[in-house]
Order: C-alpha cells, then structure tokens, then sequence
C-alpha cells in the first residue's frame, strides 16, 4: 500500500490517477474541485485532528465511491441539490465502502441499481448540514403514496431478490434545529417486498431534522425523518438524537420494512399537517419509546398502526395538538402496548392523511378501528381530550385486558 500525501488540486488529481496510490492524505482544504471518482481499493482522508474540507465545483456532484473504498475525516461540500458522496453504478460488487467522521453539504446517496448487484455500507459518524433531495423523480411507492428520498439513502433498487446489499450505520445525522434537511432525512430501502433487500445490523441515528416541503394538500406524496421502507429488515433501530419534522406529510418516524428491536432515546416531533410522529406499516418486533411523541397540526397524528405487525411497544407520553389528530390508531391486530403518562389531544374533527386519501376524523386519544385489536392495553396518566365532542376512547376492534390509570377526561369545548 502506498500513502500520498496531497496539498492542491493537481495533486490530487494526480495521485487519483497514479497507479499504486491506495491511501490519500488531503492536507490543506481544496476549492474548486471537480467531481471525484475513486479506483477500486483507494482511500481517501483527512485528519481526526484538523477540520479539512473539499469543496466541488458549482453544480458538480461531489465523491463517486466504486469498491472497497474508505473515505475518513473530511467535509465534503457541493450544493444542497447535489450529491457529496455517491456510488458507481458500473461496479458489480462494492466490496466494503467505508465512511468515517463525514459531514456532508449535498446528499448521501448510495444505490443498487444497473450492474451493481452486491456490497456492504459501513457508516461510524456521517453529520449532513444540509441537503435538498425534493427534485429527484426516483422515489419508492407504496400504500398510496411515494416517498422522497432522503439527505442520506441507501437503496437496493434491484428487482431481483436475490441481490442483497448489507450495512451497519452508525451515528447518521441530517439537518439542524431550525434549519432542517429538504426532503427526507434517513433513509433505506430495498426494491420493493418481492425485490432486492438490504440487511442492516444496526441503523443508529443521531439527530434528525428534515422537511419534506410537500405542497399542503397533497395526498400521494410523503417524506420521513427516519424511514425503514420496504424491503429492509433490521436487527436494531436507535434513534440516539431527537426526531423533528417541520412540513406537511412528514412522518418523523415510519416502518415499512422488517425491525426486531426499534429504540426512541430523544423526542419525536411533528410541526406539519398530515404529519405523524411513528407510523408503523410493516413488522416491528419490540417498540420502546422513551421520550414523548408531540405533534403540532391538523390532522397530525401521535403514533399509527396501518398494517404489519407490533408485537410489543412501550411508550413515554403522546400529545397532539390539531383537529383530526389522533392520539394513537390501531387498524391491526397488536400484542402488548404500554404508555407510561398517558394519551392527550388537543383539537376535534379535522382533514387527516389516511394512506393517500384525505380523511375526516376525530381527534381520539386512543381509536380501535375495524379490524384493530390488542392482547393488552396498559395506560398510565389517563386517556384525556379536548377538543369538542371528541371522545377519548374509540373501539371498533377487541382488547383482550384494557387498563387505564387516571382516568378518562374528556373536555366538551364549545368555544
């Protein structure tokens, strides 16, 4: 293995070209450059030590990864619209692409698709200041509606489910408070549930802020904070950092794919209309939350179960505030769910996002519905609402053992 180091553009350049350079030490920041392709084999880095930074030419993507690469140290900066950091599509094995201590300007995009058909994606510390991912036509679909992609994605869009991509991610960051990600946040996908998947050892994310920036009013379109589309299957899900979502149709949190353990640390919160906190369409074998789920808009619902499964979830405290925002709705059979300080809305009936149709519904504290039901229900700290003629408890399905402790409140605002 041979180490260069490189101080300018055309040292860069030149070391990219020379054969036997695998290791590249950048040593002084480097402006102006254009797009990046890295050979097989090579990596690239800065310092743990010294902020360096590559800045690519305007309108130019930024690092293309082949196979077997590491990339360690840097700031990588394009425009928001671009990618910083992505993939040959030629390359039929990634082999092991490596990315430590990142912080990005312009999206994370790594994709299965055309000749790539295997890899592995191996992320410890990637921080996305900022990335705009609303224009980019490709987007999974499903339940009605299409998903955009996020500041970070990894998607196998391989339709043949034998193409399997793997990874581990670790500390995965997008947006700050106030000055969120445009798009989606963290997202991985496979092709579909009958095409290629992605295995993920660990999915751990830190904090989270995106907007989707969906015109209000649109049904066929969502975006998600952190989002396991379908054809994933997980071993553990973290969110280390809070989850905020500022725009319309944004769920902070959504299963569409396969998760064994899921773990909430930090707060999970919805500015948006439309918006949910965590919406589950797929498997979730234990769910813990253990900071409130609070969600600010119409029709902004706490926590949802449409389809799939949840055997098992405990929960902090969920607050809504909105007309038609739901406290929580189960439409599927569930095991055993838990809520330590109890279910609380604030607002009555209202417009709401219902699996690309808009429906009307009433801001329940915890809704039953047809084909819903619960082994066991356990409330702590009461089932309580506020809005007019709104009910705190709808059941349309059966609960096996419901316990509330504190009550029921329901508040009769005629105001």
């Amino acid at each position: 293995m041979k180490k260069q180091a490189v101080s300018s553009v055309s040292e860069l350049s030149h070391a990219l070209e020379t054969p036997g350079i695998t290791e590249i030490e950048i040593t002084q920041d480097l402006i102006g450059v254009s797009s990046i392709l890295m050979n097989p084999g090579q990596m690239l880095c800065g310092s743990p030590n010294k902020d360096i930074s590559i800045t690519f030419a305007l309108s130019s993507d930024g690092l293309r990864l082949s196979a077997d690469n590491a990339v360690r140290h840097l700031t990588l900066i394009t425009s928001a619209d671009r990618r910083a950091l992505w993939n040959d599509y030629t390359i039929s094995d990634l082999g092991i692409l490596t990315l430590t201590d990142l912080t990005l300007i312009g999206q994370a995009q790594i994709l299965a698709k055309d000749g790539v058909r295997a890899g592995h994606v191996e992320v410890h510390d990637l921080r996305i200041i900022a990335a705009d991912t609303r224009e980019l036509i490709d987007r999974p679909y499903g339940y009605g509606v299409s998903v955009l992609q996020g500041a970070f994605t990894l998607w196998n869009m391989q339709s043949d489910p034998n193409v399997v991509l793997t990874a581990n991610l670790i500390g995965v960051s997008a947006g700050r408070p106030g000055s969120p990600v445009l798009g989606g946040g963290v997202f991985v996908s496979g092709a579909g549930d009958e095409g290629g998947r992605i295995k993920i050892q660990r999915l751990q994310t830190g904090s989270v802020y995106s907007n989707g920036m969906i015109p209000v009013g649109t049904p066929d379109q969502i975006s998600g904070g952190v989002f396991t589309v379908y054809g994933v299957e997980v071993d553990v899900v973290q969110n280390a950092g809070p989850v905020t979502t500022y725009g319309p149709n944004d769920m902070a949190v959504d299963n569409w794919g396969s998760v064994e353990r899921w773990i909430v640390e930090e707060k999970i919160t919805t500015f948006g209309p439309s918006g949910i906190g965590f919406v589950n369409f797929g498997r979730l074998g234990a769910l813990q939350v253990k900071a409130p789920i609070e969600t600010f808009g119409l029709g902004a619902r706490g926590f949802n179960v449409y389809t799939g499964v949840v055997a098992f979830g405990e929960f902090d405290r969920i607050v809504t505030h909105g007309d038609g925002a739901v406290g929580v709705q189960i439409s599927q059979p569930i095991g055993e769910f838990i809520f330590h300080r109890g279910i609380e809305t604030f607002g009555a009936t209202g417009p709401s996002l219902v699996k690309g149709v808009i429906q009307n519904l009433s801001a329940i504290a915890l809704s039953i519905k047809p084909g819903g039901s619960a082994r066991k229900i356990d409330i702590r700290g009461g089932l309580k609402t506020h809005g007019k003629d709104t009910a705190p408890l709808e059941q349309q399905g059966s609960i096996d053992l419901l316990q509330v402790e504190g009550g029921f409140f329901m508040a009769n605002d005629q105001k």
